[in-house]
C-alpha cells in the first residue's frame, strides 16, 4: 500500500511539473512528422497516438504528417512491381504513383485515423491533394524520376478548418499540380512546409536514432545545433545519409515560420511528451543563429540535400 501511494505521489508530481509546459504550448501549433521505425511496432504506434491525443486534449493544435514507405514497398512487391531508386529517391512511374496514393492516402492514413478514434480522440484524415493543400510541380533533375514533385505552395485552409473544430489533422504528404496530377513528395519536406505555413511553434521529427551523433555512438548526441553550424557538420561527415534531408527540412521550416525544430528518437515510448513537457528534452534541437552570425547558408535548402527514401523516412 505504501509503495502504491508513493507511485501515485510521484505521478502527481510529474503532472504538476508538466503544467508550465502545457501552459506554454496551449493554443500553439505543433507539427509531428511520424514515420520509419516508429510505425513498425504496434506498441510504439499506440504510444505515439496516445501522446498526440494528449497534446490535443490539453489545448495544443497538433498536426500529424505521416510516412508509409515500407507499406508502399510491400504493396509493390505483392503486385510484382520492382522498386527502383536513383540516389536514394524512389522512381515513381504512373503505376507506382497510383500505388503510393492508394497506400499512403488510403490504408496508412485511415489506419492512423481509426487508431486515434479507438483511443477516444478526434481525427480528420487528409491527403496533400485534398483542397489543393500541397501544390506541387514535377521535380527538375537530370535523372528521370517520374512523378516525384517539389512543393510550390501550401494551402492551409482545410488544415485550419480541422483545427478550429478540435480535430487532429492526419496528413499524407502527397502533392498535386494545377492540372490535378498527383506527385510523390518527400515526407520530411512536406512536414516542414506545412509547419512553416502554419507558423508552428515546434516541428518534431520522429527518427530511428537519438538525433545527430558526433561519432555514431548514441552517447555522443549533440543536443543543440545552430543553423549556421550545419554546412560544416555536413562537410565533416557528422551529418550524413538520411539525416541530411531531415536537418535540411528543419532549416527550411525555420526559415519559413517555424519557431523551433527538433529530431527525437521515435523508438522511445512517450518521447514527444518528454520533449515538450520537461526541461530535459529529447534528441537534437536546432536553434537560430544570433543576429551577429551569418545568415543560414543557402546550401541547406531541401532541394539541395534530398537523400534517403523519397517521402517516407
Amino acid at each position: 500500500m505504501l509503495r502504491k501511494k508513493k507511485m501515485v505521489i510521484s505521478e502527481a508530481k510529474i503532472l504538476a511539473e508538466a503544467l508550465p509546459y502545457m501552459q506554454k504550448y496551449y493554443g500553439k501549433t505543433i507539427v509531428v512528422k511520424y514515420g520509419g521505425n516508429a510505425m513498425l511496432s504496434k506498441e510504439l504506434e499506440e504510444s505515439v497516438i496516445r501522446d498526440i491525443i494528449l497534446l490535443n486534449a490539453v489545448g495544443i493544435r497538433v498536426v500529424l504528417v505521416h510516412g508509409g514507405g515500407i507499406e508502399i514497398t510491400n504493396m509493390l512487391e505483392q503486385l510484382n512491381k520492382k522498386t527502383q531508386f536513383v540516389n536514394g529517391i524512389r522512381c515513381t512511374d504512373k503505376e507506382t504513383v497510383e500505388v503510393v496514393k492508394m497506400v499512403l492516402c488510403g490504408k496508412v492514413n485511415k489506419n492512423l485515423v481509426s487508431l486515434i478514434l479507438k483511443n477516444n480522440g478526434k481525427a480528420m484524415g487528409l491527403c496533400g491533394c485534398d483542397g489543393g493543400m500541397i501544390l506541387a510541380e514535377k521535380q527538375k533533375r537530370k535523372e528521370e524520376l517520374g512523378y516525384v514533385g517539389d512543393i510550390v505552395e501550401i494551402n492551409t485552409e482545410i488544415i485550419e478548418t480541422a483545427l478550429r473544430e478540435n480535430y487532429i489533422p492526419v496528413i499524407a504528404g502527397m502533392g498535386v499540380d494545377r492540372e490535378g496530377q498527383a506527385y510523390n513528395i518527400n515526407g520530411d519536406t512536406a512536414a516542414a512546409a506545412i509547419a512553416g505555413a502554419l507558423k508552428a511553434e515546434r516541428l518534431i521529427y520522429m527518427s530511428n536514432i537519438k538525433g545527430v551523433l558526433r561519432d555514431k555512438e548514441e552517447k555522443s548526441l549533440i543536443e543543440k545545433i545552430s543553423t549556421e553550424e550545419i554546412p560544416g557538420l555536413i562537410r565533416s561527415g557528422v551529418i550524413t545519409g538520411g539525416m541530411i534531408p531531415k536537418i535540411s527540412s528543419c532549416v527550411y521550416g525555420m526559415k519559413n515560420g517555424v519557431d523551433t525544430a527538433v529530431i527525437i528518437d521515435g523508438r522511445v515510448p512517450h518521447s514527444i511528451i518528454m520533449e515538450l513537457f520537461s526541461d530535459k528534452g529529447m534528441g537534437t534541437m536546432l536553434s537560430r543563429p544570433s543576429p551577429v552570425q551569418k545568415s543560414i547558408n543557402s546550401s541547406t535548402e531541401p532541394r539541395q540535400f534530398l537523400g534517403g527514401e523519397q517521402g517516407y523516412e
